[in-house]
């Protein structure tokens, strides 16, 4: 055999259609969500994924404030960040962050499964948190999913 029978794809802007995904975040385990969302936000649920190129869809979540922890996370892991001073280093659990800032908890979950690089970043704007029920992206038409359906 001479020549393929195939040529590979690789994704560009004429060929990947970004479609905007809603997913209610309610009662779902915080870990669980933000690996489904992660496989949306870099395309690898599409079949023209190419890991150099932004070839997924933009994902909004509502309702964050009501995720959920399993086991004694929600008390036991630690957030930890530095003021930038000496001895600035800061702590806080997840059930503070919750009352504190809703979206965090949510967001650095996600953010912690893209690349760390540019593509990570470009990819990280693709996603919108919400802590009610409301987004202003009606806009858009967002399909809502249900992500126990995503493999």
């Amino acid at each position: 055999m001479s020549k393929l029978s195939y040529k590979t794809i690789s994704a560009n802007e004429k060929i990947v259609t970004k479609n905007w995904v809603l997913i209610d975040a309610e009662n779902e385990v915080v870990g669980r969500l933000a690996t489904v969302v992660a496989r949306i936000l870099r395309g690898k649920t599409k079949p023209c994924y190419t890991p150099h190129f932004d070839c997924g869809d933009y994902v909004i979540i509502i309702n964050a404030d009501k995720i959920r922890f399993t086991g004694k996370k929600l008390t036991d892991k630690v957030y930890t960040r530095h003021t930038g001073y000496p001895g600035g280093q800061r702590f806080a659990t997840p059930r503070e962050m919750l009352k504190r800032k809703p979206l965090f908890v949510v967001e650095h979950a996600i953010k912690g499964m893209l690349p760390k690089n540019r593509l990570g970043a470009q990819l990280f704007r693709n996603l919108h948190v919400y802590a009610g029920a409301t987004h202003p992206h009606a806009g858009q038409q967002p399909q809502l999913i249900n992500i126990k359906d995503i493999k």
